[in-house]
């Protein structure tokens, strides 16, 4: 009979700051993906609101992310369950790498995506309305042909980030779930601030 996290260790859980910065990248990006989307659908005159809070987000995440980095790095995360099986663990762990990676990526490549479009100087961007949001320099100077041509590849580069995101984060989820629910670990717990 296989012994449960509970049975064979003692519970351990992040902290609440790293629960707190999980959460809300966590929703920030999965509430980015509709959002854009969303654009598609609305009238012409809603799709730049739309636009800017989309960018709005990313540019949040991409802060949230250098902060949750700093935390992990001072505060270690605690150690993987003693019931996970050795592949179980290597995939857990490369997961999360991808999707702190896809944290940065994501924003990054939206905001070079962004700094690449020829309208970008008579467009500026005001992250949530508050006050302007720089664009990469080196990008806005290049000849017109150019600038579209970074402005397509970072756009499909971003769209494809957003896709490996979404597998990815199923994969993270559906683990999560199978070890709480078929495994019977107190895996939602260790990141839960009532677990």
């Amino acid at each position: 009979m296989r012994m449960t996290q509970s049975a064979a260790e003692p519970a351990s859980s992040y902290t609440r700051m790293a629960m707190l910065l999980h959460w809300l990248v966590a929703v920030l990006m999965i509430a980015n993906i509709p959002l854009i989307w969303s654009s598609d659908f609305v009238p012409d005159d809603s799709v730049r609101p739309i636009v800017d809070t989309h960018k709005s987000i990313g540019i949040t995440v991409l802060g949230l992310a250098i902060l949750r980095l700093m935390w992990r790095l001072a505060n270690p995360p605690p150690p993987w369950p003693l019931s996970y099986k050795p592949w179980e663990t290597r995939a857990a762990h490369a997961a999360h790498w991808v999707l702190y990676g896809l944290m940065f990526a994501l924003p990054l490549s939206g905001w070079a995506h962004d700094s690449a479009w020829a309208a970008a100087p008579s467009h500026p961007m005001f992250l949530f309305g508050l006050f302007e949001w720089p664009r990469f320099g080196f990008l806005q100077g290049l000849a017109p042909a150019t600038q579209d041509w970074w402005h397509d590849m970072l756009g499909a580069v971003h769209a494809w980030f957003a896709y490996v995101l979404m597998a990815v984060l199923a994969l993270h989820i559906l683990g999560a779930l199978k070890h709480q629910f078929i495994d019977h670990d107190r895996e939602l717990q260790r990141m839960l601030p009532w677990g």
